[in-house]
């Protein structure tokens, strides 16, 4: 495929887009990659974060981070709070090389998700980061932040004027 794009008059930059779009292997050469566009990693990223569905949910004492990660075990699973407020969610779902390798298994539709999976929340002022939890259940992440306890105004205690 890469030689007919070629013949087609494609440049070095414009092959190294194409294959950054496709998320190609990273056998390309240095020299031909395009230098002045995003690298693969930023592509990469933002296809993951693009590609992985997530609900968030207000309740009155907390927030609440549901993420679909079909395929992807609990020990793969990376959940963390970058940047003070970040909430950073990720993961990979690869495919079974070993299977294919030692069975002779080829793959004649694939159409199941495969990568990486990447969310980031910036979470509110009111977020309690020391009691975040994280439960993983049938390819569902759920992640809960409870909010900080407001402190109880105080009522304006009115002070008695004494006259002399």
């Amino acid at each position: 495929m890469e030689l007919a794009l070629r013949d087609m008059g494609l440049d070095a930059s414009v092959m190294a887009a194409i294959h950054d779009m496709l998320d190609f292997s990273d056998d390309t050469p240095t020299s031909e990659r395009s230098r002045h566009g995003p690298s693969r990693a930023f592509v990469r990223d933002n296809k993951a974060i693009k590609n992985t569905a997530a609900d968030i949910l207000e309740y009155p004492n907390s927030y609440v981070f549901i993420v679909d990660m079909p395929g992807v075990g609990p020990d793969q699973i990376k959940v963390q709070v970058e940047d003070e407020n970040v909430l950073v969610v990720s993961g990979e779902r690869r495919r079974e090389k070993e299977r294919e390798q030692k069975e002779g298994v080829k793959y004649v539709r694939m159409e199941r998700r495969q990568g990486k999976f990447l969310k980031k929340f910036e979470l509110p002022e009111d977020a309690d980061l020391e009691s975040i939890q994280a439960n993983y259940q049938d390819g569902v992440l759920t992640i809960t932040v409870e909010k900080k306890q407001k402190p109880e105004q105080k009522r304006p205690r009115t002070i008695e004027v004494k006259v002399g």
